[in-house]
């Protein structure tokens, strides 16, 4: 790395350090609390994972630079710098081992907001090129295709030529004046495009004014994973242009975690202004639908199933209650996994770890946790609401040879519609 690299890298953890990061550095009490709530610690037992480490390079900066003992102690040698070195070695924990769950940040004593202070490091890490080089390159196409995954419209147009085809329903592009715009993860356009399918389906029976934008039509935020707010405004300016273009009321985060974080919490102060529109999940709006009469289900299955709660949307969203309210509308043996909710142990593919082949082995590892948390709930079907966290959900049962059918809610939800005759 290059010294002057490396200087842009120290220049840009300096710039996140606040007030808050200020605050949150001068109250740890050092009590070890993150460590146990932390997965990639508690499942390999190796103290290098305890998430406050993890902020050990603006740790050392915050300290040398605007604390008195600390300068004292650069002064007379007793302090060490932040090198190229360690920012390189600092990747894995920062990268790998960290899915900005949020699970930390809840349990610390003091409140210290520990994800949202690694979110700040992965800033000193791209611009110090020490983000990982896939993270980088979903990052890269993102900006440049519209899409992490390389995923063009034509390939959406696809999709939906299928889907029509088949359904004989209609899935809307381009409606100016509709609603609702609703955006898509990559994988559900390649992986799991029953989501689209299922969207039509539901609002075709609420009678739900909706759109897609040929424009914007993507809602994975790469930006936010690899620590980059540049990138993370420039992907929100997309998406909200777009939805001003189409004059919608509303917008819809589809079943992805961090694309909820992006455009609901992040996305106007990304951009610097208010919403001209408000922003709902879309198990929030299937939850209204639900309440207001607009939708019904039949024929409930009894399998006993279960519900993974996606960190980002769960935890850190606060949509706790809807995932709950739509599981009783789709089943009558549903069971909570044990720590569910917002104490739900992640998937460990979140923040961009899914999208880093040097995580996989680490991934494959702390999937334990949640193999033990399916196991004790007794359950045989596993539901999510976040289709990154699906898929990484079946990567992880396919490594431990564990046969659990794994669905989206709005995917089950819409097999168990009640149909109204035209």
């Amino acid at each position: 790395m290059s010294t002057a690299t490396l200087e842009r890298g120290l220049n840009a953890l300096r710039e996140q350090i606040d007030a808050p990061v200020a605050a949150f550095f001068s109250s740890c009490v050092n009590c070890g609390m993150c460590a146990e709530a932390c997965l990639f610690y508690t499942e390999t037992g190796d103290p290098k994972y305890t998430p406050i480490r993890k902020l050990e390079p603006m740790r050392r900066i915050w300290e040398q630079e605007y604390t008195i003992v600390g300068k004292l102690k650069k002064l007379i040698g007793l302090a060490e710098p932040v090198t190229d070195e360690m920012l390189e070695q600092w990747q894995e924990l920062i990268y790998a081992s960290c899915t900005l769950c949020g699970r930390c940040s809840l349990v610390c004593p003091v409140g210290n907001d520990i994800a949202f202070m690694v979110r700040k490091v992965r800033e000193g890490m791209v611009a110090s090129g020490n983000a990982p080089p896939d993270v980088q390159s979903a990052a890269i196409r993102a900006v440049k295709i519209g899409s992490p995954m390389g995923i063009r419209l034509k390939a959406l147009q696809a999709q939906i030529k299928h889907i029509e085809a088949d359904t004989g329903l209609k899935i809307p592009v381009d409606v100016e004046g509709a609603d609702y715009l609703a955006l898509l993860s990559s994988m559900e356009v390649i992986n799991f495009p029953e989501y689209i399918e299922s969207l039509a389906k539901i609002f075709k029976q609420a009678g739900v004014s909706w759109t897609l934008c040929s424009e914007a039509f993507e809602a994975t935020n790469t930006g936010i994973q690899i620590g980059s707010t540049d990138i993370a405004r420039e992907l929100v300016q997309r998406v909200v242009d777009g939805a001003e273009k189409l004059k919608v009321k509303y917008i819809i985060s589809p079943e992805c975690g961090h694309a909820y974080t992006a455009i609901r919490w992040d996305g106007p102060n990304l951009i610097g202004r208010p919403f001209p529109f408000k922003v709902v999940h879309i198990l929030e709006l299937l939850d209204e639908l639900r309440a207001s009469g607009r939708i019904s289900t039949k024929d409930l299955s009894g399998e006993c199933v279960t519900f993974h709660d996606p960190c980002s949307i769960v935890r850190k969203g606060g949509v706790i209650d809807s995932p709950r309210h739509l599981m009783n509308m789709v089943s009558t043996n549903f069971v909570e996994m044990p720590d569910h909710g917002k104490w739900n142990w992640c998937c460990g593919g979140g923040g961009g770890v899914s999208a880093n082949t040097d995580a996989e082995e680490l991934r494959t590892r702390v999937f334990r946790r949640k193999k033990s948390q399916l196991e004790e709930s007794g359950a045989t079907t596993l539901v999510t609401a976040c289709a990154n966290c699906r898929l990484v959900i079946e990567e992880g049962l396919e490594e431990y040879n564990m046969e659990f059918p794994v669905t989206g809610l709005t995917e089950m939800l819409a097999e168990h519609l009640v149909i109204e005759e035209d």
